[in-house]
């Protein structure tokens, strides 16, 4: 059902509405019935197949990773110029990758052997602190399938698609594509402006990886919000939202978007706007 109308309204933080954000639609039930895309946020550390595997039925992993695998696998070019270019860097420097010691170790050993790798679903090669508490195992397959992660190596990935080992910040400056959010921009945009057809975008993504697309150019008929947690004092909730915004992702995948009408979690709020004014 299409949405009839949504008026968002984000209040500027003073006096007793500090913090606060409304979401006001003539019709909620409306808004409620459409298919979302949940937008979330890789994690920066993965699960180890070896981990991960004996903690599934059937213990085994998928095959063997494919740039052309998944739901976006029209981004395989753009996939695997960036697989070259990881191999042409040795996997990443210390610099690149952010890390040192062994998780470089491992982060340069993954890197360098992608094409082939073992994979695991979305849903379980990423950890963290979001993902814990989004607790992707105890949700349906459907829901699983209604989560998008934006990725530094692989652009889009459903949550049932398969991912190899890898480490890569969005924020990355990799030779010769420069920065990652910039180099995936055009790409990502095409792939979810298809994607959002009859759905709704529900951004949870922090800056580092919001930047990867343009939500202004989403078509007219498209419905979409970015969905923020800030504290009191009207600050971005930062490190120590990512907890809630787990459980919030999880609350909209259970319990539908009405959610984000009465979801609450101590010491943040959420502030909802439209990603496309205009539609």
């Amino acid at each position: 059902m299409a949405l009839a109308f949504l008026c968002i309204e984000v209040y500027s933080h003073s006096g007793d509405l500090r913090g606060h954000s409304y979401v006001v639609a003539t019709r909620p039930s409306s808004f409620s019935n459409l298919v979302p895309i949940l937008l979330l946020p890789p994690s920066e550390g993965k699960a180890l197949d070896s981990e991960q595997s004996s903690h599934r039925k059937g213990g085994r992993t998928n095959d063997g990773w494919d740039p052309g695998d998944g739901a976006f696998g029209s981004l395989a070019p753009q996939r695997l110029a960036i697989v070259e270019a990881l191999g042409a860097a040795g996997g990443g420097s210390e610099r690149l990758l952010g890390v040192k010691g062994a998780h470089l170790m491992r982060a340069q050993s993954a890197n360098s052997t992608l094409p082939g790798a073992p994979t695991l679903p979305a849903w379980q090669r990423y950890t963290g602190v979001v993902w814990d508490h989004l607790d992707p195992a105890t949700l349906s397959a459907v829901a699983r399938r209604r989560i998008v992660v934006v990725s530094g190596l692989l652009g889009l990935v459903r949550g049932d698609d398969p991912v190899p080992d890898y480490r890569l910040k969005m924020s990355a400056n990799l030779p010769p594509m420069g920065k990652l959010s910039t180099w995936w921009r055009d790409d990502l945009t095409e792939a979810l402006c298809k994607a959002s057809r009859r759905k709704i975008i529900i951004d949870l993504l922090p800056q580092e990886h919001s930047g990867a697309w343009m939500p202004g150019n989403l078509p007219r008929s498209a419905q979409g919000v970015k969905v923020s947690l800030i504290d009191r004092s009207g600050r971005p909730g930062g490190h120590f939202a990512k907890a809630a915004k787990g459980e919030l992702a999880r609350a909209i995948l259970t319990d539908g978007l009405g959610t984000l009408d009465s979801w609450s979690h101590e010491p943040f709020d959420i502030e909802v706007t439209p990603l496309n004014p205009n539609a």
